[in-house]
């Protein structure tokens, strides 16, 4: 099976963006677009339907990031991952995404997140995390996009 993703990046600190970027090609993951506010995240969500979005909690218009993950997950069956200084921002019965990975974020946690992503995507269980920068909602249960509810 192809374990390569169309990745959204949804984060309004270019730098960040940028960087994590050339982590995912390097990874052999494929970005179709960054997205710096909500407007842009919704907007490249449904136009390019990837596989996985990499959501920040406060995006250039505000505290959206939690919004543009719900309707990226439940509208289009996009997998999410949140990226964040803030965890506590996440509600606590937030269900729509897969794990959070706490900045600043390392190389190792950005691969896990995308390992148990892939592993989650592919029905397989799921990996074992051995880091604190990347933290698997384990209660949110394993499902691919196409098991997402509407």
């Amino acid at each position: 099976m192809d374990s390569s993703l169309q990745i959204l990046i949804v984060e309004d600190e270019i730098l960040i963006a940028l960087e994590l970027e050339s982590l995912l090609q390097d990874s052999g993951h494929s970005v179709v677009g960054i997205a710096a506010s909500s407007e842009e995240a919704l907007a490249l969500g449904a136009e390019c339907r990837p596989d996985l979005a990499f959501v920040d909690i406060h995006l250039a218009d505000g505290p959206t990031g939690v919004e543009v993950a719900r309707s990226l997950a439940r509208e289009h069956g996009i997998m999410v991952l949140f990226m964040t200084a803030n965890a506590k921002r996440i509600p606590d019965d937030f269900t729509d995404a897969h794990g959070v990975i706490s900045k600043p974020y390392t190389e190792r946690g950005v691969q896990q997140a995308l390992d148990y992503v892939i592993a989650c995507r592919d029905g397989a269980g799921p990996p074992s995390i051995d880091t604190l920068t990347f933290m698997p909602f384990q209660n949110r249960g394993l499902r691919a996009p196409s098991q997402a509810q509407g």
